[in-house]
């Protein structure tokens, strides 16, 4: 049973800045109320004294990162402009903890309710564009996914592997595709070094998110 020593210690606040962290460092996988307890020192019931469960627990997660993205742009800026400056904020929030960023496609909206700042902000953005909400609403679900794309990175690399390992897994890839028959594929064995390697650079970003708000500016009816 939790102590009133830790009720006392151990806010909301504290549990979930833990919990990030320890996402952040071994993966979803790794936050579970027993190591969380370990990394705070307390016992598990301190935990349960905040959340009920896990789920609780990573819809807290959510809203939290929710929290961190700046929806204040610059209303003299474009739409585009700042439709851009949304995505980078949000991408830069998922790309720092990326083990929690899978969460923000499974988590309720009512769970995590600091979500509609920038659902807010978005829409209306689009609706600025000349979109209908229908329309709009499709965009923003799109958005989130080529967000949370671009924050991971490189799927095939898990975060608990060695640098060696790493190394490993795209010197195998890129042989791979060196090796596939030139006649056929002549183009990707030329570009087997560049598809070998997962970028994860800020340009790698930075052109993702102009080939999205490029694509939601070609499609919008106020250009």
């Amino acid at each position: 049973m939790a102590t009133t020593e830790e009720r006392a210690r151990l806010s909301r606040e504290t549990v979930v800045d833990g919990a990030l962290a320890l996402a952040d460092e071994e993966g979803l996988d790794g936050l579970t109320i027993r190591r969380l307890a370990q990394r705070l020192g307390v016992t598990p019931m301190a935990l349960y004294w905040h959340f009920k469960n896990k789920d609780e627990l990573h819809n807290a997660l959510v809203d939290r990162m929710w929290s961190l993205v700046d929806t204040k742009v610059d209303p003299a800026a474009p739409w585009f402009d700042r439709l851009r400056a949304l995505m980078e904020s949000v991408v830069h929030v998922l790309h720092a903890h990326p083990s929690a960023a899978q969460l923000m496609m499974t988590t309720h909206l009512d769970a995590a309710p600091r979500c509609f700042d920038s659902m807010e902000a978005a829409l209306a953005l689009l609706a600025e564009a000349g979109f209908e909400p229908r329309r709009a609403a499709a965009i923003c679900r799109y958005g989130l996914r080529t967000a949370v794309t671009l924050a991971i990175a490189d799927p095939e690399i898990n975060p608990k592997m060695s640098c060696q390992e790493v190394t490993e897994l795209r010197r195998h890839k890129r042989i791979t595709l060196e090796t596939l028959p030139p006649d056929r594929y002549a183009h990707v064995v030329d570009a087997a070094s560049a598809l070998s390697f997962g970028e994860d650079s800020d340009p790698y970003v930075a052109l993702g998110i102009d080939l999205f708000v490029a694509g939601v500016r070609a499609l919008a009816p106020n250009g």
